[in-house]
Parts: structure tokens; C-alpha cells; sequence
């Protein structure tokens, strides 16, 4: 079962940008699908954004849509969430997570996904 880690969260200011990174150990992300989550005190999980198994197609919630892009790289077992245009609302702990059992119409749901990070924090001043 592939093991995640997250990093580069921190505290922006609106109107920053930020990329956030989940290095992947224990197997690559061949066969995978992988996602970004954010969770917010008092709130549900969110999904922000997402690659099919194939890899071929990415998917982003209605909040983020023209504002993050995710990205991976292969080569360094890597997964990326790059936020431009932050608000404070984007204040929340971001989670990366994995899952072979993830299809089409289940990825932007977090019981898709077996395998998740531990999280880093993104807080959004205004």
C-alpha cells in the first residue's frame, strides 16, 4: 500500500500563491487514482481535485475550478497542488489521498481512497 506525505502548507495572505506536495512511498502511483481534500474545523472533507487511474483526466471542485491545478511527476513519485488567487476561505488542512478502487464517478468521494496523508495546514489571511 503506497504511504503519503504532505508538505508546504503555511500561512499566505489572499491573492498568494502556494504549492502544496505529496510524496509517495511503497509503490508508485501506477493503478492509482490520487486526490487532493481539504478539511476545514467544523466542516465535511472537501474534494479539491483529482486524477483519474489512467492519469489521463483531472477533475477539480466548482470552488477551485480556474484557480488550482494539480500536477505529478512520475519521475520523483510526486503529486502537486499548485493554488493561485488564495482567499481565506481556502483556509483548511490539505489532504492527499490514494486509491485503486477509484473510477469515474467516485473520485471526488473520500471513501474511494484507501490510503491518506497526514495533512498540512493552509491558512488564508485576509
Amino acid at each position: 500500500q503506497v504511504q503519503l506525505v504532505e508538505s508546504g502548507g503555511r500561512l499566505v495572505q489572499a491573492g498568494d500563491s502556494l504549492r502544496v506536495s505529496c510524496a509517495a512511498s511503497g509503490s508508485t502511483f501506477s493503478g492509482y487514482g490520487m486526490a487532493w481534500f481539504r478539511q476545514a474545523p467544523g466542516k465535511e472533507r472537501e474534494f479539491v481535485a483529482g486524477f483519474s487511474r489512467s492519469g489521463g483526466f483531472t477533475y477539480y471542485g466548482d470552488s477551485v475550478k480556474g484557480r488550482f491545478t494539480i500536477s505529478m511527476d512520475n519521475g520523483k513519485n510526486t503529486v502537486y497542488l499548485q493554488m493561485n488567487s488564495l482567499r481565506p476561505e481556502d483556509t483548511a488542512v490539505y489532504y492527499c489521498a490514494a486509491g485503486r478502487g477509484v473510477i469515474t464517478s467516485s473520485i471526488r468521494n473520500y471513501r474511494a481512497y484507501a490510503s491518506w496523508g497526514q495533512g498540512t495546514q493552509v491558512t488564508v489571511s485576509a
